[in-house]
This record gives C-alpha cells, structure tokens and sequence, in this order.
C-alpha cells in the first residue's frame, strides 16, 4: 500500500469505530440499531442483515420498498460465498416487443414496468437457509417502525419532494408520501401503516404454524413457519390483492407469477486483485464492473499518481468508460444472455481496455468494443444538470458477527413511478425499468427474464483472512464510488472512514441504466472538493467538468466493515452522505 499524508482539511467529522465482537453498518441510523439489537441478543450476521434490510424498506421509503428487490451476499466464517439474485423477472405473459410496438421505444411510467417482486423471498431464504431466528423476530422493527412511525430525514423528504409529480399520480401513492397533499417536513412523523398490516399478515401466519407445531427451537417447525410467511405473499392474501390490481388495470403479473418464482443463488466470482480477493455477483447486475476497474487499472498503473490527482482522476474515468462499454453491450440475465465473464474479467481483456486509454486526452463517449456485437447507442444529450430519473437511491447494509459470518446487501426500488397497491402499503417491484425496450438488446426485455441490475453487493477478502464486506446506494454511481472507497483504502493506505469520507468523482459518458437511459458523452461531475486547478487540468483534457456540493448523497453513500486478521478488530465506516451509522461491540 501507498501511504497516505497524515492529514487531509476535506475530512469529514468521522472516525472509523473500532470492535471486537461485531458490527454493523447501514444506510440508517435505526436499521443499523435494530440490526445491533438482533446481534446483541445472540443472532447472527444473517438475522440482522436481513432485520436492517428490512427496515431500510420502511426508512428509505422512496428509495427502497419492501416488494422491491434484494440482492445478498454471504460469506461464512468456514469461507463459503453465496450470492442471491434477489431480483424478479418480466411477467410469463409480457410481449417481449411490447414497448417498442405500443410504446415508441420506451418504458412508460405506472404499472406495466412491474417484474415480480422478489426481496420478500430473499430474505425469507436466507433466513432460511443460513439464519437462525424466526421472521417475526427479524421484521419485528421493520413492523413497529411503519406502524408508530419515524421522524421525517432531510434525505427522505428532499427526495419526496423532488418527485412529488410521480407520487401524485396515484391516490395510494400519494396518502403514503404526501399525506395532506403535501411532502413531509424535517421533523414529522412518518407512517405507513397499510405496509405495517402487510408485513404482520406475513408475522401472524408465521405465528399461527409455530404455536400449531408447539415446538420451540425445533428446525423443521423453524422452516414451516418461515415458508408460511412467505406464502402470504407469494400465493396468500398480499398476492390476491397484487393479482386483483393488475387485472383491473392493465397489468401483466399472474397468479403463477409470484406462486412459482423464487430467487437464484448465483455464482460469486472472484478476482485476484494484487494479495487479496474481490468477490463480485455476476454480469445479471452490473457486479463484474468493479473487478473489470481494478484490473484495467492494474494494467495501466498506479504507482506514482498521486490522489485525486487530474491524472489519477482521468486514469480512473477513462478505465471505467471501457467499462461500462463492455456493461453496456454485453451484460444482461446469463440465463437468456451468453456473457463471456471469464474472458471480460481475464488479465488480457484489461490488457486491451487499458491499451485504449490515451493519458492526455479524454475519449468523448463509450470506448469501441474490445469483443462481442455492439448495440446501438442513445441519442447523446447535453444537459447542463442530470435530471432526475424516474427512481433514485437504494440503500445498503453489511454485518459481521461474533462467529466471524459477513452479511452484504442493497436493497432497492422506489415507488414514485408505479402504483401502490391499494392498501398494501407496497410497489411491487418496478425494475423492470432498468430493462431495454428493444428485446434485441443483451439487457432487453422477455418474459421470465431479469433486468440488468444496478445494486451489487461485494465482499473483500484478503490474503491474511481479514474480510470485508461492503455497497452502496447510488445507480450508475454504486460501482465508481466501491471503486475509489477500495482503492482509498487498499492502495493509498488510509484508515477505513477516511477512505469513505474522501472527495468523489463521477463520470456519465455512457447510457444511463435508468429509464429514459440517458446518454452524457464527457460528462464528469467531481464534489466540490477539488482544487480549480485539478478541474482546469481535466477540462484541458477534455472532460466536461460539473460540481456537485461538498458531500453530496448523488455521490454513493458507501458504508463497510472490515474483519481485520492482524489486529483482531473489526473496523466500521458509514458516509456522512446519507443519515448511516455504523455499530460495533
């Protein structure tokens, strides 16, 4: 590692938390306390992973829903990774080319970008298969908090606030986000009670099956009543009502829909980063895109630049723009896609990615293709601001427990841009809008298929067996904030909450994952952190430089804990970008 100056004047008024037993971190300050809470009381990382995940569905309310998705990462203290999709797929009756024959080629706001809700189910099934305590138990916070109510954040009601449109357009929408007519103020308490019935529906048939059974701490009775909850969702009363909704309405999610889906374990890959190992989900979200980043710029080089440098900052950019050139073109659901992974994440792909990087100038749009059929591009727009896009945010939780488990997942969806079902309190899952149009498209639209997904979950481990779990919020901006946090810390040597503290640069020259998939050649947007001089070095190179306030949550919020082996701590970050708070013991 390079060390880094003791000092720095932008560090934010955080230090890293120190422990020995185990910790949490989280986009919330009451997700990470409930998840403490499960962790205090004996539970495992999984138990309170799941708890806080949960939780951030009722807190994150417009980022993060409860019938939205979930991915999940797990590695054990015994070493085993398992990676679940948490991730719906297109409805079984969807014409493939139904937006590009009804609808011009887009994917038009409210019911019709719906794919099966599917984080219900993942966190079922990891409770299931690696948690130790039952559902009511894990979602009893997330229940108490939608019923009484919390106090209102500057993050929620910004966001609320910014998309009042989309809420206003549906009266369930509305009741819930804008009660009175109205976004709520700093300070009010927010509740959201239908979403509180919802999940004690799911509690209550849990219940009934293990006060049937009369058997605590007995495994089979444990697993009937986790497969109870599930099934008020799945193929009970919630489904009934999700059904109803979209048949009166034009939707397409079936009966069969939800009664037949369930989440994937997907294969973990893993790459070779220098002493240590990157584990990434797989090229159904956009996961690989980090290990790609680190192995071009391995490639290219780092040794000498100096941080945050105009070089160190277009040397990033212009191997990230590669990229999410391969992301772009090639990435999509494995199961309908053939992703040449290991040939994308191979020594000589990021020898050719790096080759294309020219030190003194910026290439003004995505890089050619090193391999693969390229798909045809967006029209370029020239914004002066990124507009909002139709859902923001997601959030993030990571736990590490005593037996030395770590817990890594993003959660997300929001509700602004589809309906609440009516007395539900929940929008089942909109990502759907993360899917092309074109059905032609590697991330296009199918039945049965999933959409290319933003949230990715990662864990570290290094070559002495410290072991560290980390994610963010963030869209597009997720994998280039991972990207510098890691090198932050694994390369310039700072201590864990100064890495994430650190200035961020963002770059938008390719299409946006989001409907309406904007494209913003050159653009580079940096905090406003950075010397006018480093801004007037990378304008001469030709990016198309914008500020972003000092600490801005449109930079990520990466929150991280690391399981150090050489010093028997475990280290705790969380980003001031965003109400997270970290946890330890």
């Amino acid at each position: 590692m390079t060390e880094s100056p003791a000092t720095h004047e932008w560090l934010a008024p955080r230090k890293t938390l120190y422990g020995t037993k185990h910790a949490v971190s989280s986009g919330h300050y009451l997700a990470s306390a409930a998840a403490f809470a499960i962790l205090e009381a004996g539970g495992n990382a999984v138990d309170a992973g799941c708890c806080a995940g949960m939780a951030l569905a009722i807190l994150h309310a417009d980022e993060v829903n409860f019938a939205g998705v979930a991915p999940i990462m797990i590695r054990l203290a015994d070493g085993t990774t398992v990676s679940l999709d948490g991730l719906g797929v297109w409805p079984a009756s969807i014409p493939a080319d139904l937006f590009m024959t009804d609808y011009d080629g887009t994917i038009p706001t409210g019911i019709l970008r719906t794919v099966v809700p599917a984080a219900p189910d993942a966190w079922i099934t990891a409770l299931r298969d690696y948690g130790t305590l039952s559902f009511a138990q894990v979602a009893e916070a997330s229940i108490r908090l939608a019923r009484d109510g919390f106090a209102a954040f500057e993050l929620l009601v910004e966001g609320i606030s910014k998309r009042h449109r989309g809420y206003r357009k549906w009266p369930a929408n509305e009741a819930i986000y804008l009660p009175g007519g109205e976004a709520p103020a700093i300070g009010d308490r927010f509740v959201q009670t239908d979403l509180a019935r919802s999940i004690q529906l799911m509690a209550d048939a849990e219940t009934a099956v293990l006060a049937e059974a009369h058997a605590d701490g007995d495994v089979d009775a444990r697993l009937a009543g986790l497969e109870a909850a599930r099934a008020v969702f799945y193929d009970g009363e919630l489904s009934e009502m999700i059904v109803n909704y979209h048949e009166q309405n034009g939707g397409y999610l079936s009966r069969d829909d939800l009664k037949s889906f369930r989440s994937r374990y997907e294969k973990v890959y893993s790459t070779t980063w220098r002493d240590l190992e990157l584990l990434t989900c797989g090229p159904w979200c956009q996961g690989p895109s980090l290990a790609q980043a680190l192995l071009i710029l391995e490639e290219v080089g780092l040794d000498g630049l100096e941080h945050n440098s105009p070089e160190y900052i277009h040397t990033v950019v212009e191997a990230l723009k590669g990229v999410f050139s391969d992301r772009e073109h090639l990435y999509g659901d494995p199961a309908f896609v053939d992703v040449d992974i290991d040939r994308l994440l191979s020594t000589e792909h990021a020898a050719a990615r790096a080759a294309q990087i020219d030190p003194a100038r910026a290439n003004p749009g995505l890089p050619d293709l090193i391999f693969g059929t390229p798909q045809p591009l967006p029209e370029p727009q020239s914004y002066d601001e990124i507009p909002i896009v139709g859902e923001g945010g997601t959030s993030y939780v990571c736990v590490v427990d005593q037996w030395g488990n770590a817990f890594s997942a993003t959660p997300s969806d929001g509700a602004s841009t589809s309906p609440v079902i009516p007395g539900t309190g929940f929008v089942p899952s909109l990502r759907g809008l993360q899917s092309r149009p074109d059905p032609k498209h590697p991330s296009g639209v199918a039945p049965g298929k999933r959409p290319r997904l933003t949230p990715n979950p990662a864990i570290v481990v290094t070559a002495d067996g410290s072991v560290m779990p980390f994610g963010c919020p963030g869209g597009d901006m997720q994998v280039q904030a991972m990207l510098q946090v890691f090198l932050n810390y694994f390369h310039f040597g700072m201590e864990l909450q100064e890495a994430v503290n650190a200035p961020r640069f963002s770059t938008w020259s390719f299409p946006n994952s989001f409907a309406p998939f904007d494209y913003l050649p050159s653009r580079l947007i940096l905090e406003d952190r950075f010397a006018d001089e480093t801004i007037a070095s990378l304008q001469a190179k030709g990016h198309d430089v914008r500020r972003w306030p000092a600490y801005t949550r449109e930079a990520a919020a990466v929150e991280a804990i690391l399981k150090n082996a050489a010093t028997g701590f475990l280290e705790a970050a969380a980003d001031p970008r965003q109400p997270a708070t970290a946890y330890v013991a």
